[in-house]
């Protein structure tokens, strides 16, 4: 009898439809709550995303495989499984996840999910946004390192690192498989993107990076084990019924009927390759959240870095981007831009980004200097796309005229949290913020904290901004203030909805609410 290895993972909802994810370790048929599907085979492990609709307000529900209960598990102590739609008054969101057993402190999901099993369930929030580092690729935990160890006498593959399929896989079991993470995920509909620790760390950070790694015997494997295993475990959930019956890669891996890894592998390999300015596969989607609209933009894999052009987003996807923030017409009152990497940082660590650009572009030693310094302290936000910093800023202002009372971007990334709101030379009928939250499972070295806390000065901000209009980086189009933080930690934050007004909260691993700012200008 087939057996469930991981999941189940409660993924899109929307007002009445659902899908739910789950890995098996051999072919069956997956039912759950009267709906089912076929899984399907990559390499050694099997997959299904079971679509139900017509749901009611709340639908709980088991997994069977081949007709056998196997979820929840029997004696199970766990508040049962179960899908709510409508309303979305919740939503939580964080970054940088590294898998238990890493000595980070407490794991403040492990610690969020443990609090809402007590809790009842109007109080859980109706959505998760997860902003990337959902696996550590590069940095595994000391049993995953024996593990590779083990299966790799003899080969010249990176130690301590992950490279193939299965191995992604491993990393998937381990961080996900926590039993109060895996209830947390079977309850609670999530939305995720990737950010360089997917992968590796500072991935895409340049056209030099790209050239260096592909120098490396096993990178080709990497970035192909890296991508299909993203395209299974995050990406297939994040997409709406509807979106899943009109992709064709999803198409052919259904109708395959045999181990469609090589299929995956290909893919991967041409999603990763840059063609006249364009990647052949956007990341990017769309999510609407009853009041409230989420754009997760790609802020890794579709950098265009290889043709003088330094830019985030292609062309064609910052414009589908820009479409649907433009397009509101009253459908919602909160617009949430998932990015991975914050838009509005500490001021001197903004324009150091911008200056750095600038230096890295020029020819011989100052441009190989200033490279080497991008690589060595990850100078490669928003800010140091100069180009596309701007183009964002302007998206933002405009979207903060279209009807909305918040425009907010959610972001990680950078291991401490904050919160800084946006000005505009002309006023904004919407309140701008960024919202910051991480780590969820790691932590920022001591010594920087210091240095995080100064690049937030005026004093630091004002000599920055000097040097950086010295060697020709614009004046800012957006203005910006801290209004909380910035706080260490590991955390998970809460975006609460009360009509035109959002409330941001931080939540710590211990429970305490280090921070608490209300957004928006009036209720309804």
């Amino acid at each position: 009898m087939a057996k469930l290895v991981l999941g189940p993972l409660l993924r899109y909802v929307d007002e009445t439809s659902a899908t739910v994810w789950v890995e098996t370790d051999a072919s069956c048929e997956v039912e759950i709550a009267g709906s089912s599907a076929r899984t399907f085979q990559v390499g050694d492990q099997h997959y299904a995303l079971v679509r139900l609709e017509n749901l009611g307000p709340r639908t709980e529900y088991d997994v069977e495989l081949d007709g056998e209960k196997v979820w929840p598990e029997p004696g199970s102590d766990f508040p049962k499984p179960v899908i709510r739609t409508g309303q979305v008054r919740r939503i939580a969101f964080g970054s940088c996840r590294a898998a238990p057993g890493q000595p980070l402190g407490p794991d403040a999901l492990d610690a969020f999910a443990q609090r809402l099993m007590a809790a009842p369930e109007e109080e859980w929030p109706q959505a998760m946004i997860l902003l990337g580092d959902q696996v550590y690729a590069d940095e595994p935990t000391e049993s995953t390192k024996q593990w590779l160890r083990d299966r790799r006498r003899g080969t010249d593959e990176p130690d301590g690192e992950v490279v193939h399929f299965g191995e992604y896989a491993h990393l998937y079991h381990e961080t996900w498989g926590d039993p109060e993470i895996r209830w947390l995920l079977s309850v609670v509909p999530t939305a995720m993107i990737f950010d360089d620790h997917d992968v590796r760390d500072d991935w895409n950070t340049s056209a030099v990076w790209r050239a260096q790694m592909a120098q490396k015997p096993w990178w080709r494997d990497r970035i192909r084990g890296a991508i299909s295993s993203y395209w299974v475990y995050q990406h297939l959930g994040n997409l709406s019924p509807d979106e899943l019956a009109k992709n064709s890669l999803y198409a052919k891996v259904k109708a395959q009927g045999t181990d469609v890894l090589p299929m995956l592998l290909d893919f991967a390999e041409a999603a990763d390759r840059e063609n006249e300015g364009r990647k052949s596969t956007w990341w990017s989607f769309r999510r609407d959240f009853g009041r409230a609209r989420l754009l997760m933009v790609d802020t890794r894999s579709g950098r265009i870095l290889e043709e003088g052009r330094r830019q985030m987003v292609n062309d064609d996807e910052f414009e589908w981007i820009e479409r649907n923030t433009s397009e509101n017409d009253g459908e919602y009152d909160h617009l949430l831009i998932g990015s991975s990497l914050p838009w509005l940082m500490p001021h001197a660590l903004s324009h150091v980004q911008s200056i750095n650009e600038i230096g890295a572009n020029k020819p011989g030693w100052q441009g190989k200097a200033a490279e080497g310094i991008r690589q060595a302290v990850d100078l490669e936000h928003w800010p140091a796309f100069r180009e596309s910093f701007d183009r964002l800023s302007r998206m933002i202002e405009k979207a903060a005229g279209n009807g909305a009372a918040t425009v907010c971007v959610l972001s990680g990334d950078v291991h401490h949290s904050y919160v800084a709101e946006a000005e505009f030379p002309r006023p904004t009928k919407a309140v701008v913020a960024q919202l910051v939250c991480s780590p969820i499972h790691n932590e920022a070295p001591k010594v920087l904290r210091p240095a995080f806390r100064l690049s937030w000065s005026r004093a630091a901000s004002k000599v920055f901004r000097r040097l950086a209009t010295m060697v020709g980086v614009p004046e800012d189009l957006v203005h910006w203030r801290k209004t909380s933080g910035p706080h260490f930690g590991n955390s998970v934050a809460l975006l609460d909805f009360h009509g035109r007004q959002a409330r941001y909260r931080l939540l710590s691993a211990t429970g305490e609410e280090t921070a608490s700012v209300l957004l928006g200008r009036e209720t309804e």
